[in-house]
């Protein structure tokens, strides 16, 4: 199957540090890869909407949309749906609030940046997230 016949999944997610250096990941149950804390745009949905939404459900966040940076739409192999392709909208914000891990994620892990390399990555950490935050300095200690 070539990536122009590759069915596209729409998702929302948010690059999430802690003003300490570290990055929020997470692990879905049933998966051994890592990724970004977010989930599918439904249709009709905003994907500010759809971030909001997956951020309370997924790690119990609450976030203000003010506090959101956009950057960017980044695409990639999907981790776990074989031959689909992951389109992401990606976004930026700092929070001290705590993680915890719900709905149908099983594991999030607050991970120094230059640490997350050893993790088993999703492909759009991989090819994007990861050099995106090296580049544009995104998780920083204060």
């Amino acid at each position: 199957m070539s990536d122009l016949a590759a069915p596209v999944i729409r998702i929302a997610a948010a690059v999430i540090d802690d003003g300490a250096g570290r990055l929020l990941v997470v692990r879905k149950a049933g998966s051994k890869w890592f990724m970004l804390a977010g989930g599918k745009i439904e249709k009709g949905e905003q994907p500010v909407d759809a971030l909001k939404r997956e951020l309370a459900e997924e790690v119990g966040f609450v976030v203000d949309e003010h506090f959101l940076t956009p950057l960017g739409s980044f695409s990639a192999p999907a981790a776990n749906e074989a031959g689909a392709i992951v389109t992401a909208e990606l976004f930026h914000f700092r929070t001290t609030q705590m993680a915890k891990a719900s709905a149908e994620i099983a594991e999030a892990l607050w991970v120094a940046a230059s640490d997350a390399a050893s993790l088993p990555l999703a492909p759009l950490m991989v090819g994007h997230v990861l050099p995106l935050v090296a580049a544009r300095g995104i998780v920083s200690a204060d």
